[in-house]
């Protein structure tokens, strides 16, 4: 899973230049590619620590693509991505909370697209430094794609889902830690006030994970 997303580009070390786009936080945002630039996965191991306290600067339209592909981009023709998914049904939405807004990351468009507006990041975690943090990721899984599962599994959809989120912010955590950035997974969020703030049904869909990403100060 982590050789995947770190050989293939999506976390080698992307140094913030001058010429780095800042975001536009239009209803929809055009992500860019991941660049490669050498950072091994040794050296992404060797810095990867977690980060609780960021730089109140916003993140350039290159951070934000290369942190969102490297937890759930695709990475192959076939539309599989950088992180496996148990049976390969892929029950994440990803959200990125911002101070402008909330939004919804499609790695078939390699988009962002708004879902609500205003700043929202102090529901996606407990901890009162998460509504300062420059972006907020909140995994959220659709229970709903293990329909078709053995009645035997029906106690572990849950299970499942996490381990692919998992999957999801290590990846993600490696990518920020290869290009000079901080990040921390978090288990605790404001689960109810998410679901209803994203028009999503309980009944259906779990939050499973959440996540903290910005530049060091």
């Amino acid at each position: 899973m982590v050789c995947t997303a770190l050989t293939l580009g999506g976390c080698d070390q992307l140094p913030k230049t001058d010429d780095s786009q800042s975001m536009k936080m239009e209803q929809t945002i055009s992500l860019v590619q991941p660049v490669d630039n050498g950072v091994t996965l040794m050296a992404a191991l060797k810095e990867r620590q977690s980060v609780r306290e960021f730089s109140a600067e916003a993140l350039s339209l290159e951070q934000v693509s290369g942190v969102l592909w490297a937890a759930y981009g695709i990475n192959r023709e076939d539309g599989k991505r950088t992180a496996p998914s148990a049976l390969a049904l892929y029950p994440l939405t990803v959200y990125a909370f911002f101070a402008e807004g909330v939004y919804s990351y499609n790695p078939a468009e390699n988009t962002l697209n708004r879902v609500a507006e205003g700043d929202h990041r102090a529901i996606s975690g407990m901890q009162d430094w998460v509504a300062t943090a420059p972006m907020n990721l909140v995994y959220v899984a659709d229970l709903g794609v293990y329909s078709q599962m053995p009645p035997y599994l029906e106690d572990v959809k849950r299970l499942l889902a996490a381990q692919d989120a998992a999957c999801c912010v290590e990846n993600a955590n490696l990518w920020a830690a290869a290009n000079n950035m901080g990040a921390v997974t978090r288990g605790s969020f404001k689960e109810p006030e998410i679901l209803s703030l994203l028009g999503l049904d309980a009944e259906r869909y779990t939050v499973v994970l959440a996540q903290s990403v910005g530049n060091l100060k």
